[in-house]
């Protein structure tokens, strides 16, 4: 199977040799227009030239983004992989939606759900009975704990911490939400808002 990834940004670079790992028997990049032949040895092709033996993944961090370009693609017949670097290690039964990214060393225990199109980049956690929406993305080293839920479109920054919440009453981090670079959360995320610091408070904008 031929993997084609979305975008030549710099997680796409990051993702491509992921891809190869993963035994794809080819990977290019997919854009709007193949205006270069090839980005860092890797060739690029335009969307209107997809090849109908290629499944895509969406490796752009950008959950709006992430969204129109799967809605695009679906709407013409594309289908979805996901990437799962080798040194990933799961620890109980979970389920992941389609399009997923999981590079080196990300974790995830048991009795996880997890929409489509999620990000978890490198070193980051999920731990037991997590439900995390769609168009998700983990910066490196988040860890998000126990407990938590994660509404569709969440940005979780580099290193942020996620507290646990109980079977009862998990933390909750609304649609939208961003979870700032090394911000410790101990209490729900509102939708839409930005926090910051330990511990982690409203942005003032």
């Amino acid at each position: 199977m031929r993997i084609g990834l979305c975008g030549t940004g710099g997680f796409a670079r990051e993702v491509a040799p992921l891809a190869l790992i993963q035994g794809a028997d080819g990977v290019a990049f997919v854009a709007p227009e193949a205006d270069e032949a090839a980005v860092d040895g890797v060739p690029v092709i335009a969307q209107a030239d997809l090849p109908d033996d290629m499944a895509l993944a969406i490796p752009i961090a950008d959950a709006a983004l992430r969204r129109r370009i799967d809605a695009d693609l679906r709407a013409e017949g594309s289908r979805f992989v996901s990437i799962v670097a080798p040194t990933c290690l799961f620890r109980g039964p979970s389920q992941i939606g389609e399009g997923a990214i999981l590079c080196d060393h990300v974790v995830i225990t048991a009795n996880v759900v997890i929409g489509r199109h999620f990000h978890a980049n490198l070193f980051s956690y999920v731990a037991h009975d997590c439900v995390i929406g769609d168009f998700v993305t983990l910066a490196p080293r988040a860890s998000v704990n126990g407990n938590v839920v994660i509404e569709d479109d969440v940005y979780v920054g580099t290193g942020a911490i996620l507290k646990q919440g109980t079977p009862d009453t998990p933390l909750r981090i609304g649609k939208g939400a961003v979870i700032g670079m090394g911000a410790v959360v101990t209490k729900d995320v509102p939708p839409g808002a930005v926090v910051v610091g330990n511990p982690a408070r409203p942005l003032e904008r």
